[in-house]
C-alpha cells in the first residue's frame, strides 16, 4: 500500500508557533505528530509514503531522514492538495493511494477505510463523519453527493465533515492539472455530481484537528487522563525525564513539559504544554499557553 502524508503548509492560524516549527512537527504527547501518523500509515501496511514539504522544509526533511519508507517532496510553492498528489504521480505504482492531511490526530481504522475502497469500485473514497464545527458536505448512503449545497437532492442526505483522509486512484491524479496550485476538493465536486465519490463513515472514530491554539490544547487536555480519574488532590502532567524542574514548582490541572525544558523556581503551570528546550523562568506563571524556545 502507499499514502501520501501533507505537510507544506502554512498553519498560519497557529502563528507564532508555526514561525518556529511546522505543524506537523508541533508534539502531542512529546512525540511530532508527523511521527504518530507515519506509524499509522505504516502499521496500516504503507510501505511506501509520500510527504511533501514546502514551509520549513529542513524541519521537514530532518524528521523523515531516518525512514526509509519516506519520499520527501519538497515543493518551492504551494501547491495544494491536488497540485502535490500530481508532482507525487511518478512516484505511485498502479495502485490507489491513501491520503492524509499532516495536522490531524486520530484513530481511525485505515485497513477498514481501505477495504471499502476496494471493494466499492469507485475512484475515490472519502473518510466521512458528523463533526458539526465541521459539517459541509452531502451524503447519502455511502456516496458524496455535493459539498455545501444540498439543493436539488431527492434521497435523505446527511451533512457530514470530511476528515482530510481520503483514497483515490491513479487515474483520478491523472485528471489534475500537471502544473500550479490545485485543489482537490475542486475535482472532487465534479466526480461527486457523477456519482464517483464514496463517502465511508467513520463516526465514533476519535479525531481532531489542530487548525488553531486552542484546538491544539484542547487535544492534550482530551489524550490526559483526568485528575477525576487519578488519585485525589493530584494533577494530569506528563513531564519529560530530561526536563529540569526547579524547587517549588507548581503543576495544576493538567499539561506536558518536554524535553530539556527548563521549569524556573516558583514558577506556576497550568493547562500549558511546554516544548522541548523551553524555559519558564522563576515566578512565572503559564497557563492555557503553548511555550516554546524563541530564537
Amino acid at each position: 500500500m502507499q499514502a501520501m502524508l501533507l505537510a507544506a503548509g502554512f498553519g498560519t492560524r497557529l502563528r507564532p508557533y508555526t514561525l518556529v516549527k511546522p505543524k506537523p512537527l508541533f508534539p502531542v504527547l512529546n512525540v511530532a505528530l508527523l511521527d504518530i501518523l507515519l506509524e499509522k500509515l505504516i502499521l496500516a501496511g504503507c510501505s511506501r509514503i509520500v510527504v511533501n514539504c514546502h514551509h520549513l522544509a529542513a524541519q521537514v526533511e530532518a524528521a523523515v531522514a531516518d525512514r526509509p519508507e519516506v519520499v520527501l517532496q519538497f515543493e518551492p510553492e504551494i501547491l495544494g492538495t491536488g497540485g502535490s498528489l500530481r508532482q507525487a504521480l511518478p512516484l505511485f505504482d498502479d495502485g490507489p493511494v491513501l491520503v492524509m492531511n499532516g495536522d490531524i490526530y486520530h484513530k481511525v481504522d485505515l485497513d477498514l477505510l481501505m477495504d471499502f475502497h476496494n471493494h466499492s469500485g469507485l475512484p475515490v473514497t472519502m473518510a466521512m463523519h458528523d463533526y458539526p464545527r465541521f459539517n459541509r458536505v452531502q451524503v447519502t448512503g455511502d456516496r458524496v453527493v455535493s459539498f455545501g449545497d444540498a439543493s436539488g437532492q431527492h434521497e435523505k442526505v446527511s451533512t457530514l465533515a470530511f476528515t482530510g483522509i481520503h483514497v483515490l486512484e491513479r487515474e483520478i491524479i491523472q485528471q489534475i492539472p500537471d502544473s500550479g496550485f490545485f485543489h482537490i476538493i475542486d475535482l472532487y465536486k465534479e466526480l461527486a455530481s457523477a456519482a464517483e465519490v464514496g463517502g465511508k463513515r467513520v463516526d465514533g472514530s476519535f479525531w481532531r484537528d489542530i487548525g488553531t491554539p486552542d484546538d491544539y490544547l484542547e487535544l492534550h487536555r482530551e489524550l490526559l487522563p483526568h485528575p477525576q480519574q487519578q488519585e485525589q488532590g493530584t494533577c494530569s502532567w506528563l513531564v519529560h525525564p530530561s526536563a529540569k524542574l526547579a524547587r517549588d514548582v507548581k503543576l495544576a490541572d493538567w499539561g506536558v513539559i518536554g524535553p530539556d525544558a527548563i521549569i524556573g523556581a516558583g514558577a506556576i503551570l497550568s493547562r500549558s504544554v511546554v516544548w522541548q528546550g523551553a524555559m519558564v523562568k522563576a515566578g512565572q506563571q503559564v497557563i492555557d499557553a503553548i511555550v516554546y524556545q524563541q530564537g
